[in-house]
């Protein structure tokens, strides 16, 4: 072999190789994107409102801008670093965990001393001498699409040894959101323009002296190595009925691991639920071939003339979660011609500017918005009446089943295609 071939082998090999550890790189680095929600985020704004002896006294708020990924109990953590040697004199609205060593400090003692403070927020009923607007809600945060008046959380800290002036004072590093478990991604604080504040008789607007915007991302990857949810099918054509793909989330292991899951109908489950680690935010789920905390039924129930019918069923199969405030989000080419809904809320959203092919599902409030742990009663139901298109409309090829399916935001991992429901060749009318 010539230099020239051999030159142009090993030049070969290094772009094979660049190209493999590119891809890599991208496919990491784009696991938070989110195609169906490219705009989502939580946006935490630190307002500085007024100056004080050795520091300042800011509002610090967070903005749920994700359409449909809440932040649901026990709540969100907000961590972060000082840029210099800072204290917390006093909050309003949260607490830190840790007040950390504060000997130093003689006379008052300050609320926190910890180079990284952890705070979380104040529980509702919390009384009214320690809060401030859009407090004390348990960390809870609702979504921006399916509650817009309950999409922030706020609390105001009182910082000392911090810098009295515009160029003296640093915002703070490396922040973490756990909420309630990781999957967030904060960037660093950047300096924005002052927030205008509108007083309540709305005839004076206030500003303020500093403003840091940080903005955190979501990773399903990141929050959990496995799935959280399902999907599995049926419909009136075939009697088949396609179960989720087995050890979805997991493999039933018992034999090496007690206490993987839970038998239904163990005379033990009682203790088993309410003993150690009845409060973990890691699942313990009913014994299943999938081992899923949450199963998404699509039935195709009904053909008539000009429509068709759909139920959806979740089930829950975590004895440790009830799922307040649950959402499903949907995707298929027909919910731009969805006629009825029954006993769930919709709104469309459509990621791809003109077309409606996704919707967002709830529950309706005091009725079935809170989705019960694993039993009897772990589960709500709903029916879509769909117009039929002539030019788009089939049963054939899989059609009349969902594209995608998220549960609370994360994605549901659905059958392979060719394990779906066919419609038989010949059918009686």
């Amino acid at each position: 072999m010539d230099y020239c071939s051999r030159s142009l082998t090993q030049l070969s090999i290094s772009t094979i190789v660049i190209v493999i550890l590119l891809s890599s790189f991208s496919f990491t680095c784009t696991e938070a994107y989110d195609a169906l929600d490219p705009n989502g985020n939580i946006t935490i704004k630190w307002d500085i409102i007024s100056w004080t002896p050795d520091g300042y006294v800011a509002v610090v708020t967070m903005y749920n801008f994700q359409q449909y990924r809440h932040i649901s109990p026990p709540g969100w953590t907000l961590g972060w670093t000082w840029a210099k040697k800072e204290v917390i004199w006093s909050m309003m609205g949260s607490q830190t965990t840790e007040q950390g060593d504060c000997s130093k400090y003689k006379s008052a003692q300050p609320h926190c001393c910890k180079k990284t403070p952890t705070v979380v927020d104040l529980l509702p009923g919390t009384p009214y001498n320690q809060q401030i607007a859009n407090c004390c809600k348990g960390g809870v945060i609702n979504s921006w699409a399916q509650d817009p008046n309950n999409y922030a959380s706020s609390f105001q800290v009182s910082v000392g040894a911090a810098g009295t002036t515009n160029k003296t004072v640093k915002p703070p590093k490396n922040f973490t959101l756990l909420a309630p478990g990781p999957g967030y991604t904060c960037g660093p604080a950047i300096v924005g323009k002052p927030t205008k504040f509108i007083t309540p008789d709305g005839r004076r607007v206030t500003q303020a002296m500093m403003t840091w915007n940080v903005t955190c991302t979501y990773s399903q990857f990141l929050a959990q190595k496995t799935p959280t949810c399902c999907v599995s099918l049926s419909s009136f054509y075939n009697e088949t009925i396609v179960p989720c793909p087995t050890c979805t989330c997991g493999c039933q292991n018992n034999a090496t691991h007690p206490g993987s899951c839970v038998n239904a109908h163990s005379p033990y489950l009682a203790s088993v639920v309410n003993g150690p680690g009845k409060n973990s935010l890691t699942p313990l789920v009913q014994c299943t071939k999938h081992m899923c905390p949450i199963r998404v039924h699509w039935h195709v129930k009904l053909n008539y003339k000009e429509y068709w019918r759909v139920k959806v069923t979740i089930t829950n199969f975590n004895y440790r979660m009830n799922y307040s405030q649950w959402n499903l989000v949907v995707q298929h080419p027909n919910f731009d011609n969805l006629t009825q809904i029954f006993s769930f809320n919709y709104k469309p959203l459509t990621p791809y500017s003109s077309i409606n092919d996704t919707a967002m599902l709830w529950g309706v409030k005091f009725y079935n918005d809170f989705l019960n742990q694993a039993g009897p009663l772990g589960n709500v139901q709903s029916e879509l009446l769909f117009r039929k298109e002539k030019s788009t409309f089939t049963f054939e090829k899989g059609w009349a089943f969902p594209r995608r399916i998220y549960f609370n935001g994360d994605n549901c991992v659905m059958p392979p295609p060719d394990a779906y429901p066919y419609l038989p060749n010949a059918s009686s009318r």
